[in-house]
Order: C-alpha cells, then structure tokens, then sequence
C-alpha cells in the first residue's frame, strides 16, 4: 500500500463536467438568470386611464377626420345655396307673371329642382360605363342565342360540369393534422421529414389522465395519492392489457406494438412502474408509502426502477403538484408509448390504429364508469384521436348541409313562383325550376372538388361544410335577380326578347359581383396554410362553375319553364297540358312575387313607399353613416393589435368531443412538453454523419 499522490478536484470543477444528477453544485445546474421583463407597449396616462399609443393616436385622427368631414358638409351646403340663389333667381324674377310653370314656386331659393332625362318611349335612360355598356350588349346577343336553342346550351354545360366529377375517383379527404396546418415546403416541415426519415419518428402517444374532484370551485384538490386509486389504477391497467384488437385476422395488444427500449417490457409511464406493473408487489413492496419514497428515490433504489430496468421521473406520471410536493398531486397521468412509423408507403401503423380504436372504446365504455363511480375525472386520447375527431365533425354535418338545401330549395320554389291562385297555381308555380337550380349549386360544387381531385390535390373537411353553404347563398341570388328580371319584361314580347332584355340588364352585375367574389377567394390560394389554401382554390373555382351554370343551363332552364307556362303545360309534370279556356279565365290575376311587390312600389304613392333611399340621402344622414364607418374602420384598427397568433386544437374539434376535457387537462396537469431535437448535418465523426440530440421541454 502507498500513498496516492493525485490532486483531488471537487464535483463542482469545471474540468470535470459532472452532471446535475452527480453534482447539484456544478455551476450548470444554477439557477438560470431571468428572463429580461418584457416591454410593455407605447402607452399614454389621462388620469387613472392608461392608453395605447395606439389608440390614442387613431381617436385623435377619429376626431380630426369628423371635423373635417362635419365643415366640408357645411361649406358644400353653403356653395349649394349660394350656386341655387344665384342661378334660379334671375329666372325666377323675369319668369313670374308670365304664365311659365314657375310661376308657383316660391323666391327664396328653398325648393328642390329635379331633373330626369327620359327617352321618347317614355322609358328611363341609364347611362353605362363603357365595360358595363359591353357586358350589356353581350349579355342581350347572347341572351337572345341561349333562348334560341336552350336545349343545346343546357346539354353543353352539364356535359362539361359532369366530366369535372369523373375526378370524384380520386377524391381523398386529408385529416392529418400536420398536413392540414403546416405547409410542405415550411423549414418545420422540412427538419421533421429530414428526422423522421434518418432516425425514427417520434412515438405515438396513448394517455390516460385522471384527477380527483375539488369540493368547489375555489377548494383545492385533494391528492390522488391514495390506497384506493392506485388499486383503481392496476384495475384499469389490467383493462388495457386485455385490448385484444382485431387487424387482418390477428389479435394486437399492447405489447405488440408498445416501445421497448430495455427487454421485453412496455416503456408505459405509470406511477406502477414504481411497482414494476405488478400488483403482487404493491404490498410486498409497502403500498403508499413505497410510492412516496421513491418520488425523491428515483434514481437510487432498485425497487423504485421500471419494469423496463429505467428511472422514473414522477414529473411524467403526476400532476397538479406544485414545485416537489409530489405527494399533493392531484391527477395520475399514464402515458402508452407506441412505436411508430412514417407511412409513406403502404399502412405500416395500421396495428397501432387498430389498437388505439380498441383502446378508446374500451375508455368510453368500461373506464370512464370505474373512474366515474370512484369521484375521479378520467380524459383520454390516442395518436389518431384528432384525426378520426374531424372525420366524425365531417359526417356529423351531413343532415345539416342537407336540411340547409331543402329549405332552400322551398324558399327558391316560392320566391321564383307567381302568387298562388286555384287556377293557374300549376302554371304559375316555379318548383322543378327551383329544384333544378339547387342541383346546379351542387353540381358547380362537385365539379371544383372533382377538378382539384383529378390533379392530385386532396380536400380538407372544411370544404364539405363551409362551401356548399356559401355557393348556395351565391347561386340563390343570381337565380333570383335573373328570373326578377325575365318577369319585369312586357308579356307580349316573345320569349326571346324577354331572356335577351333581360341578360343585358342583370347580366353585367352578375358578372361584376361574381367576379369579385372569385379574385377574393382566389387571393386565398397564396396563403401557405394548406386548409387555408385549399379551401380558397376550391371555393374560387366552385363559384367560378356557379356562375357560369347560372348564366347558361339556368338561363335555358328559364327559357324552357317561359315556354311551358305560355304553352299551359303544369309545372314537374311538363307533358301534361291544361285547357286554355279554363286558364284564360284567371289570365292576369296573379303576378310573381318579386314582380308584386315591384308593381306595388311602382303604383303606390311615393311617400308611402319610397323610404331607404330619400333617408340615406339626407345630408345629416349621410355624414352620421360616413362617420360610424369610419369609426368602425378605426376601431378595427386598433383591435387587430390585439389578436394573438396561434391555433388552438379545441378549436377545431367538436364541442362534444373527448378531446375537450382532455386538452383541457394536458394544460393543467401535463408536467412534460413536446419534444425538442437539435440535429447537426454533415459533421463527420468518425463514422457518424450526423448527431441527434432530443429534449423533453
């Protein structure tokens, strides 16, 4: 034996480089230094009132931009009634006395003088600009064309619009949520494909969490730490070792598909482990108070390891504590960690959802009763929770979307109609046509879907239940301002020169509104989001076939249904026709809705009737609607800095579903985050052409 001549360092040398867990008093496992207090924005004092810069600086333009609006209208008025003094005095003065229609009007200038250009036939001159004045006589050629031969424009549109489905072949619905959010050319998307594909994707996660009951809202939550639940606990584990799921003529259970990083036990994250997942142990081991030792033992003792021979950190299996105090924690968190696959090719998870579709029903049906009855709250969740979430959200619309176009549908069949009468209700009525233009709103539905499909591009759910709605809501107006029109054209005209006055009327609105209703969703199209993109692509061309439909198989649609009630033929039932003699009796007594209230504006005194228009033009009326818009405008301003940037899960989710409470529950008791890699390309280490290092937040 002989002296040891070595110089002895202490675990806290930096030269070392010893570890937190080996030495708390290396200089690493300080306390790192505060984060620098945030700025708080620009903000201004009144008092006990504390503003935004922001806003502060937008109520002071508020108020210039009303004052200035408020003398700009006082000095036009001036203007005006000087401009009126000085014009019609004069006239006035030498016109009186002479037998001339001014003769009543009074001298001191307060009167109104209105003037209307009107054409020899007695008809209003409307005076379009040079584009409106194309589409106008476009519209009344064409007009004229599609009534001619409406059997060929209709045939012609329909073909086109059905080949578009044939792309329905191929229709697939993405519900990843990683598709759905992140776009394929992004940096994250990028680095997560680059680390799923040289190491392996990170582990589907299957978790359970249940948590005790606080008396009231402001009590505190007892601790979950008790004899009973965790006898509650091997319960339900026994429950999910039993999952025996079905997949292509085989049983799957969890530890079939459940990670094993040492031996042949499942890497679960339970507060069992500390019994190494066996009840036999429980007691043998001591029961509550082993527990409790090896939340501050982990690391030490033998019979606090795993069954798969690794510490447990109780930060992953509790929660509701705060700092150490485990032994207060409210909610027991199990986690299932399932292998995983990148699923590129072929269905290489296909047993890991099978098993997770067993595992949920087995939660609904068996464990949210065993937890319930125990006073205990139980949320749960599975890889393919979300996924299959927002399919059940998909079909659960179905009923919706449908009710949604009956009654649209019935809407159409009476707005479009004439006003019932015994008579000539079967003539009058406007049913099949109203039917009809329903099925051009899906067909012009189905033909975007279908196109995007044909090439490759897969829809979102969204698109099943925002984009009938809104196509519906655009198709509806279009019919109705074209069959308002038809019906505004004298009777004796032939039907031709009805559809071709009337396309050149409404033709060149519907055009410049559809058109701006296409650019909008089309500007959609370069966002990066991938629902976000889609929806609007699909949206733009959907509205794109609505108003193509519209203007030529609806128009031949109207053209046909003109000539069955000219030619007495009953409405849905074409073939069969009516005696003219009992029709001509009733001849004239009925109108169309639309065109009713039209004819009872036009012949009704105008003070009684004619009211949102004189209103707005109120000067005093005027400047208030100016300056709330601009107030609004302003305000809107202001508030954008407000929004927070982000996308909530819940929000996407029904209301109903589990995975409500359960995020709800991740946000309160979830001690362990998401996981973050740093992987470092091209660095040749010997044979290592790369090193991955991961970190739990």
């Amino acid at each position: 034996m002989t002296l040891m001549n070595a110089s002895v360092y202490l675990c806290n040398d930096t030269s070392l480089g010893c570890s937190c867990g080996d030495c708390p008093s290396s200089s690493v496992c300080a306390a790192p230094e505060p984060s620098p207090p945030s700025k708080d924005p620009c903000a201004i004092r009144i008092g006990s009132l504390k503003v935004r810069c922001v806003d502060f600086s937008l109520a002071i333009l508020y108020i210039v931009l009303v004052f200035v609006l408020f003398g700009w209208a006082l000095l036009q008025r001036r203007r005006g009634r000087r401009r009126l003094e000085s014009s019609v005095e004069p006239l006035l003065n030498d016109r009186v006395g002479e037998g001339s229609s001014f003769s009543h009007l009074p001298k001191d200038g307060n009167h109104h003088v209105e003037v209307q250009q009107i054409d020899p036939q007695g008809q209003n001159v409307v005076q379009f600009s040079f584009v409106q004045g194309c589409l106008s006589s476009f519209y009344r050629t064409y007009g004229r064309w599609a009534a001619r031969k409406p059997t060929i424009v209709l045939c012609s549109s329909l073909a086109i619009v059905v080949l578009l489905c044939l792309g329905l072949l191929r229709f697939e619905v993405e519900t990843r949520p990683e598709k759905l959010w992140v776009g394929p050319g992004s940096k994250a998307a990028e680095e997560k494909d680059f680390f799923d594909s040289h190491l392996a994707p990170f582990y589907r996660i299957e978790q359970l969490i249940l948590a005790t009951i606080p008396e009231s809202k402001h009590d505190k939550p007892p601790s979950i730490i008790t004899e009973e639940n965790i006898e509650l606990l091997f319960e339900i584990q026994e429950k999910v070792d039993g999952i025996r799921a079905n997949y292509s003529s085989s049983l799957v259970s969890l530890s079939d598909i459940c990670l094993k990083p040492l031996g042949e036990d499942c890497a679960t994250q339970s507060i069992l482990q500390y019994f190494q997942m066996d009840p036999d142990n429980y007691y043998d081991y001591g029961g509550v108070d082993h527990a409790e030792y090896c939340f501050q033992h982990y690391t030490s003792t033998e019979t606090c390891f795993s069954a798969f021979k690794a510490p447990l950190e109780p930060t992953t299996a509790l929660g509701g504590f705060s700092g150490n105090n485990y032994s207060e924690a409210s909610a027991f968190v199990i986690t299932y960690p399932v292998n995983n696959a990148i699923m590129k090719v072929g269905d290489e998870n296909g047993k890991a959802i099978a098993w997770e579709k067993a595992f949920i029903q087995l939660a609904k049906e068996e464990l949210l009763p065993m937890v319930q009855s125990s006073n205990l709250t139980l949320s749960f969740s599975t890889e393919s929770s979300i996924e299959e979430e927002l399919k059940r959200e998909s079909t659960a619309d179905v009923v919706t979307i449908l009710v949604s176009y009956i009654v649209m549908f019935a809407y159409i069949s009476v707005t479009l109609g004439d006003t019932p009468h015994p008579s000539s209700f079967f003539l009058s009525s406007k049913v099949l046509l109203g039917l009809l233009g329903v099925l051009l709103v899906v067909f012009s539905v189905l033909g975007s879907v279908g196109f995007f499909s044909a090439i490759g591009v897969k829809s979102t759910l969204i698109i099943m239940e925002v984009i009938p709605f809104l196509v519906l809501a655009v198709g509806v107006d279009n019919m109705c301002i074209i069959v308002d029109a038809v019906k505004r054209q004298p009777s004796n005209l032939p039907v031709e020169e009805q559809i071709s006055n009337a396309m050149g009327e409404v033709g060149p609105s519907i055009t410049l509104a559809s058109l701006s209703e296409i650019l909008a969703f089309a500007v959609g199209s370069f966002v990066s989001m991938p629902a976000c993109r889609v929806f609007s692509m699909i949206a733009a061309l959907a509205v794109l076939l609505d108003f193509l439909l519209q203007i030529t198989a609806f128009v031949a649609l109207v053209t046909l249904d003109f000539v069955r009630a000219k030619d007495n033929r009953i409405d849905c039932f074409p073939c069969i026709k009516l005696n003219r003699s009992s029709v001509e009796e009733n001849e004239g007594e009925f109108s169309g809705v639309l065109e009713a209230s039209k004819q009872q504006i036009q012949f009704s005194p105008v003070e009684d009737q004619e009211v949102h228009a004189p209103f707005l033009g109120l000067r005093v009326v005027k400047i208030l609607v100016i300056a709330i818009f601009l107030g609004f405008t302003l305000a809107s301003i202001a508030l954008c800095t407000r929004i927070e940037p982000g996308l909530e899960q819940q929000i996407a989710l029904p209301r109903d579903s589990y995975l409500q409470g359960y995020f709800s529950n991740i946000s309160e008791y979830l001690r362990v985050g998401p996981p973050l890699y740093f992987v470092v390309k091209d660095y040749n280490y010997r044979l290592i052409n790369f090193i991955a290092l991961s970190v739990l937040v």
